[in-house]
């Protein structure tokens, strides 16, 4: 009698674990998209200031402004996981692209403001690698946990399941290509 009570109570405990482990994985991968949404923030406010910087040098390469713009009101606009990480890693290669152009113009790249914008974007690029880094680690995390019997089972009765990575966009596995317009 004794036995089956230890067994059943065992059983139970390993239950109530476990839900608890699944509650605070999905809690932390809520927290760690919210770091990300944080950064991608910032990084949208950044944008209208460097390309109004680098617009005020190199006002015939309007086009390339227009793209930028038209991303980052994309990218602001967008609410599932899956369709920011494209948005805002074709923002990534627009942004990118930007300081491609200003490369063409020694003026610009000596002028105090779009250093420091400079800056700030390489600040902000580096605290979304890692958010997004801790991000992937915590759904690392999880999916394992709902892979692995038998806690599986328990994650399947409570509606826990797997969740997405953001990944790297295939931009960013591959060597970037560089195109020179004429002026």
């Amino acid at each position: 009698m004794y036995i089956i009570i230890a067994v059943v109570l065992a059983a139970v405990a390993y239950v109530i674990f476990t839900y608890n482990a699944f509650a605070s994985l999905r809690n932390r991968a809520r927290n760690a998209w919210a770091d990300i949404d944080v950064q991608l923030k910032r990084r949208h406010d950044l944008v209208p200031n460097l390309v109004a910087v680098v617009q005020g040098y190199a006002e015939h390469e309007k086009s390339v402004f227009t793209d930028v713009a038209n991303l980052r009101t994309r990218a602001m606009g967008l609410g599932s996981a899956k369709e920011i990480e494209g948005a805002e890693n074709e923002l990534a290669g627009a942004i990118k692209t930007i300081f491609a152009v200003a490369e063409s113009y020694p003026e610009l790249k000596a002028d105090s403001n779009f250093r420091d914008l400079q800056n700030q974007l390489t600040d902000i690029e580096d605290h979304i690698q890692y958010a997004r880094r801790y991000y992937n680690a915590v759904v690392r995390d999880m999916n394992t946990k709902c892979e692995i019997f038998p806690s599986n089972i328990i994650g399947g009765w409570f509606g826990f399941g797997r969740l997405e990575y953001f990944g790297a966009a295939d931009e960013e596995r591959e060597a970037p290509q560089l195109r020179l317009e004429e002026k």
